[in-house]
Protein backbone atom coordinates (compact mmCIF):
# COMPACT_ATOMS: atom_id res chain seq x y z
CA UNK A 1 0.00 0.00 0.00
CA UNK A 2 3.03 2.39 0.88
CA UNK A 3 4.15 1.98 -2.75
CA UNK A 4 1.18 2.45 -4.27
CA UNK A 5 0.93 5.81 -2.39
CA UNK A 6 4.25 6.76 -3.36
CA UNK A 7 3.35 5.51 -7.13
CA UNK A 8 0.54 8.32 -6.96
CA UNK A 9 2.77 11.04 -6.13
CA UNK A 10 5.12 10.73 -8.20
CA UNK A 11 2.54 10.36 -10.90
CA UNK A 12 0.70 13.97 -9.37
CA UNK A 13 4.62 15.61 -8.98
CA UNK A 14 5.04 14.55 -12.69
CA UNK A 15 1.89 15.47 -13.77
CA UNK A 16 2.70 19.03 -12.11
CA UNK A 17 6.30 19.71 -13.47
CA UNK A 18 4.85 18.00 -17.02
CA UNK A 19 1.63 21.34 -16.70
CA UNK A 20 4.16 23.88 -15.53
CA UNK A 21 6.52 23.54 -18.03
CA UNK A 22 3.86 23.39 -20.46
CA UNK A 23 2.72 27.67 -19.63
CA UNK A 24 4.97 29.52 -21.86
CA UNK A 25 5.91 32.96 -21.16
CA UNK A 26 2.86 35.50 -22.06
CA UNK A 27 3.98 38.55 -23.93
CA UNK A 28 1.26 41.09 -23.30
CA UNK A 29 1.02 43.94 -26.19
CA UNK A 30 -1.12 46.89 -26.25
CA UNK A 31 -3.00 48.64 -29.68
CA UNK A 32 -3.18 52.81 -28.97
CA UNK A 33 -5.78 54.63 -31.14
CA UNK A 34 -5.86 58.42 -31.26
CA UNK A 35 -8.39 60.67 -31.64
CA UNK A 36 -7.43 60.88 -35.45
CA UNK A 37 -7.94 56.79 -35.86
CA UNK A 38 -4.02 55.98 -35.81
CA UNK A 39 -3.29 53.05 -34.82
CA UNK A 40 0.04 52.05 -32.46
CA UNK A 41 1.59 48.46 -31.76
CA UNK A 42 3.02 48.10 -28.49
CA UNK A 43 5.28 45.26 -27.21
CA UNK A 44 5.45 45.14 -23.14
CA UNK A 45 8.08 47.50 -22.74
CA UNK A 46 7.36 50.20 -25.18
CA UNK A 47 5.65 53.44 -24.84
CA UNK A 48 4.11 55.48 -26.81
CA UNK A 49 4.05 59.39 -27.00
CA UNK A 50 1.29 61.76 -28.87
CA UNK A 51 -1.71 63.81 -28.06
CA UNK A 52 -5.02 63.24 -25.64
CA UNK A 53 -7.39 61.72 -25.88
CA UNK A 54 -6.29 57.90 -26.89
CA UNK A 55 -7.98 54.68 -26.75
CA UNK A 56 -5.94 51.25 -25.58
CA UNK A 57 -6.33 48.02 -25.80
CA UNK A 58 -4.28 46.08 -23.66
CA UNK A 59 -3.82 42.04 -24.51
CA UNK A 60 -2.59 39.55 -21.63
CA UNK A 61 -1.77 36.95 -24.43
CA UNK A 62 -1.63 34.10 -22.18
CA UNK A 63 -3.68 30.76 -22.42
CA UNK A 64 -5.20 28.96 -20.15
CA UNK A 65 -3.32 25.85 -19.58
CA UNK A 66 -5.59 22.72 -17.86
CA UNK A 67 -5.00 22.37 -14.24
CA UNK A 68 -4.16 26.07 -13.65
CA UNK A 69 -6.43 29.03 -13.61
CA UNK A 70 -5.47 32.13 -14.76
CA UNK A 71 -6.16 35.70 -13.73
CA UNK A 72 -4.42 38.42 -14.84
CA UNK A 73 -3.97 41.98 -13.25
CA UNK A 74 -3.31 45.55 -14.68
CA UNK A 75 -2.52 48.42 -12.82
CA UNK A 76 -2.32 52.00 -13.90
CA UNK A 77 -0.07 54.44 -12.36
CA UNK A 78 0.21 58.22 -12.99
CA UNK A 79 3.74 59.79 -13.29
CA UNK A 80 5.63 60.28 -9.61
CA UNK A 81 2.60 57.91 -8.03
CA UNK A 82 3.29 54.91 -6.36
CA UNK A 83 -0.17 53.84 -5.51
CA UNK A 84 -2.23 52.62 -8.54
CA UNK A 85 -5.21 55.26 -9.56
CA UNK A 86 -7.13 51.80 -11.57
CA UNK A 87 -6.70 48.38 -11.12
CA UNK A 88 -8.25 45.77 -13.65
CA UNK A 89 -8.93 42.19 -13.77
CA UNK A 90 -9.76 40.93 -17.12
CA UNK A 91 -7.19 39.37 -20.04
CA UNK A 92 -8.17 42.26 -21.84
CA UNK A 93 -8.60 45.90 -21.03
CA UNK A 94 -9.76 48.63 -22.83
CA UNK A 95 -9.62 52.34 -21.61
CA UNK A 96 -9.50 56.00 -22.59
CA UNK A 97 -6.90 58.10 -21.86
CA UNK A 98 -7.69 61.71 -21.76
CA UNK A 99 -5.42 63.54 -19.23
CA UNK A 100 -1.83 64.96 -19.95
CA UNK A 101 1.16 63.44 -18.70
CA UNK A 102 2.81 59.64 -18.41
CA UNK A 103 0.90 56.55 -17.35
CA UNK A 104 2.67 53.26 -16.49
CA UNK A 105 0.79 50.19 -17.11
CA UNK A 106 1.73 47.22 -14.76
CA UNK A 107 0.25 43.66 -15.67
CA UNK A 108 0.72 40.80 -13.37
CA UNK A 109 -0.25 37.33 -14.98
CA UNK A 110 -0.44 34.41 -12.76
CA UNK A 111 -1.12 30.08 -12.95
CA UNK A 112 -2.77 29.04 -10.31
CA UNK A 113 -2.64 24.84 -9.95
CA UNK A 114 -5.08 23.02 -8.12
CA UNK A 115 -2.86 22.42 -4.87
CA UNK A 116 -2.43 26.58 -4.90
CA UNK A 117 1.07 26.55 -6.28
CA UNK A 118 1.73 29.65 -8.60
CA UNK A 119 3.46 30.30 -11.50
CA UNK A 120 3.49 34.31 -12.05
CA UNK A 121 5.00 37.27 -14.34
CA UNK A 122 5.30 40.52 -12.70
CA UNK A 123 6.04 42.99 -15.79
CA UNK A 124 7.59 46.19 -14.58
CA UNK A 125 9.84 44.45 -12.03
CA UNK A 126 13.86 43.31 -12.51
CA UNK A 127 13.09 40.06 -13.69
CA UNK A 128 10.52 40.67 -16.32
CA UNK A 129 11.37 43.62 -17.64
CA UNK A 130 9.36 47.14 -18.18
CA UNK A 131 5.60 47.75 -18.16
CA UNK A 132 3.88 49.75 -20.80
CA UNK A 133 4.17 53.68 -20.65
CA UNK A 134 1.93 55.82 -22.40
CA UNK A 135 2.91 59.62 -22.44
CA UNK A 136 0.23 62.69 -23.43
CA UNK A 137 1.51 65.51 -24.47
CA UNK A 138 0.52 69.23 -22.40
CA UNK A 139 -2.17 70.90 -24.32
CA UNK A 140 -1.97 73.90 -27.36
CA UNK A 141 -4.58 75.28 -29.37
CA UNK A 142 -4.25 78.33 -31.66
CA UNK A 143 -6.36 80.50 -33.85
CA UNK A 144 -5.86 82.91 -36.49
CA UNK A 145 -6.99 86.20 -37.01
CA UNK A 146 -7.61 86.18 -40.75
CA UNK A 147 -7.96 83.55 -43.62
CA UNK A 148 -8.17 84.10 -47.53
CA UNK A 149 -10.86 81.52 -48.96
CA UNK A 150 -9.78 82.70 -53.09
CA UNK A 151 -9.24 78.80 -53.77
CA UNK A 152 -5.49 79.23 -54.22
CA UNK A 153 -5.29 75.99 -51.92
CA UNK A 154 -3.18 78.13 -49.44
CA UNK A 155 -5.71 78.98 -45.79
CA UNK A 156 -8.93 78.57 -47.92
CA UNK A 157 -10.30 77.83 -44.69
CA UNK A 158 -10.78 79.49 -41.25
CA UNK A 159 -9.50 76.73 -38.32
CA UNK A 160 -7.33 76.87 -35.58
CA UNK A 161 -3.59 75.12 -35.53
CA UNK A 162 -1.08 73.70 -33.53
CA UNK A 163 -3.57 71.43 -31.69
CA UNK A 164 -2.67 69.33 -29.23
CA UNK A 165 -4.17 67.00 -26.44
CA UNK A 166 -7.91 69.38 -26.58
CA UNK A 167 -10.46 66.89 -25.04
CA UNK A 168 -13.59 69.28 -25.44
CA UNK A 169 -13.92 71.75 -28.38
CA UNK A 170 -17.02 74.10 -29.43
CA UNK A 171 -16.41 76.54 -32.25
CA UNK A 172 -18.61 79.27 -34.30
CA UNK A 173 -18.19 82.08 -36.67
CA UNK A 174 -20.68 85.12 -36.87
CA UNK A 175 -21.02 88.52 -38.58
CA UNK A 176 -21.17 91.79 -37.19
CA UNK A 177 -24.68 91.61 -36.31
CA UNK A 178 -24.59 88.40 -33.76
CA UNK A 179 -25.68 85.89 -36.48
CA UNK A 180 -24.20 82.49 -36.62
CA UNK A 181 -22.67 82.05 -40.18
CA UNK A 182 -20.52 78.66 -38.95
CA UNK A 183 -20.08 76.12 -36.27
CA UNK A 184 -17.76 73.21 -35.98
CA UNK A 185 -16.61 70.49 -33.14
CA UNK A 186 -14.13 68.55 -32.28
CA UNK A 187 -13.75 66.15 -35.18
CA UNK A 188 -12.91 69.06 -37.49
CA UNK A 189 -11.14 70.67 -34.90
CA UNK A 190 -7.93 71.70 -36.88
CA UNK A 191 -8.24 68.89 -39.95
CA UNK A 192 -7.12 70.01 -42.88
CA UNK A 193 -9.25 70.96 -45.51
CA UNK A 194 -12.12 71.56 -43.46
CA UNK A 195 -13.08 74.21 -41.26
CA UNK A 196 -15.23 77.67 -42.33
CA UNK A 197 -14.79 78.33 -46.43
CA UNK A 198 -16.01 81.66 -45.98
CA UNK A 199 -19.93 81.16 -47.58
CA UNK A 200 -23.74 80.47 -45.52
CA UNK A 201 -25.74 78.52 -47.22
CA UNK A 202 -23.89 78.18 -49.89
CA UNK A 203 -24.02 81.97 -50.98
CA UNK A 204 -19.61 83.79 -50.60
CA UNK A 205 -20.00 86.28 -47.83
CA UNK A 206 -18.68 89.83 -48.22
CA UNK A 207 -14.50 90.60 -47.45
CA UNK A 208 -14.41 92.23 -43.79
CA UNK A 209 -14.50 91.56 -40.07
CA UNK A 210 -16.50 88.92 -38.73
CA UNK A 211 -15.95 86.92 -35.26
CA UNK A 212 -14.89 83.36 -33.85
CA UNK A 213 -16.06 82.15 -30.31
CA UNK A 214 -13.91 79.51 -29.30
CA UNK A 215 -14.56 77.48 -25.90
CA UNK A 216 -12.60 73.97 -25.59
CA UNK A 217 -10.58 72.33 -22.82
CA UNK A 218 -7.21 70.24 -22.82
CA UNK A 219 -6.16 67.51 -21.55
CA UNK A 220 -4.19 68.90 -18.87
CA UNK A 221 -7.28 70.73 -17.39
CA UNK A 222 -6.64 74.16 -19.43
CA UNK A 223 -9.96 75.72 -20.39
CA UNK A 224 -9.67 78.07 -23.56
CA UNK A 225 -11.86 80.77 -24.49
CA UNK A 226 -11.21 82.16 -27.24
CA UNK A 227 -12.93 85.55 -28.33
CA UNK A 228 -11.59 87.42 -31.42
CA UNK A 229 -11.73 89.36 -34.85
CA UNK A 230 -11.31 87.41 -37.63
CA UNK A 231 -10.66 89.45 -41.02
CA UNK A 232 -12.19 87.56 -44.60
CA UNK A 233 -9.44 88.62 -47.08
CA UNK A 234 -10.25 87.12 -50.97
CA UNK A 235 -7.55 89.26 -52.85
CA UNK A 236 -4.97 88.15 -50.82
CA UNK A 237 -2.37 85.38 -52.15
CA UNK A 238 0.74 84.37 -50.31
CA UNK A 239 3.75 86.24 -51.90
CA UNK A 240 1.82 88.86 -53.02
CA UNK A 241 2.22 92.36 -51.16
Amino acid sequence: MKKFFIFISLLLFCASTTMAQEIESPEPTALVVDSKGNLSDLSIGESFSGEAPVTVRFYANAREVDGYSLTCTWNFFREGEDTPYLVRHDLDVQIELRESGATTVMPTITYTSLENSEIYWLFGDEHYGSPFNIVLAESALEAPNAFSPNGDGINDFYNVFNVKSIVEFHGAIYNRWGQELYRWGIDEMGVEGTGWDGKYKGNPVSDGVYFVVIRAKGADGIEYEINRDVNLLRGYSEGVK
